[in-house]
């Protein structure tokens, strides 16, 4: 019953945060009714959402009575250093909620849902709703942060003078790329609407004059001349032909010196239990697309035409892929 009951707490958290419950308790700890009027929600209802969440350790109840942030809940604060807001509000969302009450036809047909619930693919669909593609785009910004310190904890970037970040959206990890290695020059490349803002994000981190904005699509071309080309969370969304697509494009715009560098969760073997799992589910159900096992991941990298030299483990779930083109 608890499992079945799991989405029960997801859209408690949602309410958590789009209400803003965090972000008044980060000020101090407050009585129930304060915090009702605060947030603009009604003060029983409110004190019967945050005794489920307190159950599961997201905020806590002080002896005095005031409610009062725990670590979790830090991370449904705007202005946490790893704040996951933005992913909460996206999970939660009427939305999301509603693409995922077809995952028995994706199972059924193993194509994702979108098309037939939206008339559109799911990139294409955030693309014109720009409310959710927003919301999409910070999300996945803020579950990207999650992982940064491991992954330049387990790979070194300072190994190449300039690197092109293929589909780096907004230009979160190029600004952590370049902010930690004085030496290296950047390239951010993605859809131009995706782009937009990356150039003020740029110059916000003093990166003036080390990096510039490139637009177009990785299915078309991709700028040459880099040391290194990064696919951060890019090839788990797309299906194996489409994902092949992508890095044929790729390879073509890399000298034979060059690297291909994937930041993915690589599955492990056997069947315990892994984060990769559910976001399996998910890229399914969106694009169609899916995580892979190290073994997956050679065998398409080899169509592609490249060889894996080696996959490096961080102590997040995520690791990095390094190739050559062959």
């Amino acid at each position: 019953m608890e499992l079945l009951a799991a989405g029960w707490l997801t859209q408690a958290i949602h309410a958590a945060a789009a209400l803003g419950v965090a972000d008044e308790l980060s000020r101090g700890p407050l009585h129930g009714p304060e915090l009702a009027r605060r947030v603009g929600a009604d003060p029983d209802a409110l004190r019967r959402l945050l005794r489920l969440l307190i159950s599961h350790g997201i905020f806590t109840q002080r002896r005095d009575g005031r409610y009062a942030l725990t670590a979790p809940a830090r991370a449904l604060c705007r202005d946490s250093p790893a704040s996951l807001r933005d992913a909460a509000l996206f999970f939660g969302s009427a939305t999301h909620r509603a693409h995922w009450t077809h995952v028995v036809d994706a199972v059924r047909t193993g194509d994702p849902v979108w098309p037939q619930v939206d008339g559109a693919p799911f990139f294409e669909y955030i693309r014109t709703d720009r409310q959710f593609g927003d919301l999409f785009d910070r999300a996945m910004t803020s579950i990207g942060s999650l992982t940064t310190e491991s992954l330049f904890a387990a790979y070194d970037f300072s190994r190449f003078d300039a690197i092109v970040d293929v589909g780096g959206g907004q230009g979160a990890m190029l600004v952590e790329i370049l902010t930690r290695v004085p030496a290296t020059r950047g390239v951010l490349f993605d859809l131009p609407d995706v782009a937009a803002t990356a150039a003020e994000r740029f110059a916000a981190a003093g990166l003036d004059g080390r990096v510039e904005v490139a637009t177009g699509s990785f299915f078309d071309a991709v700028p040459a001349g880099g040391d290194a080309y990064l696919l951060k969370h890019i090839v788990h969304d797309w299906p194996d032909e489409r994902a092949e697509a992508i890095l044929r494009t790729v390879r073509g715009a890399m000298a034979p010196s060059a690297r291909l560098i994937i930041v993915e969760i690589v599955l492990p073997q056997g069947n315990r239990p892994h984060p990769g799992k559910y976001i399996d589910l998910e890229m399914l159900i969106n694009s169609g697309g899916r995580e892979r096992t190290a073994a997956d991941y050679r065998h398409l990298l080899t169509r592609s035409g490249f060889a894996v030299e080696r996959i490096v483990d961080t102590v997040s779930p995520e690791s990095v892929i390094e190739a050559r083109p062959v």
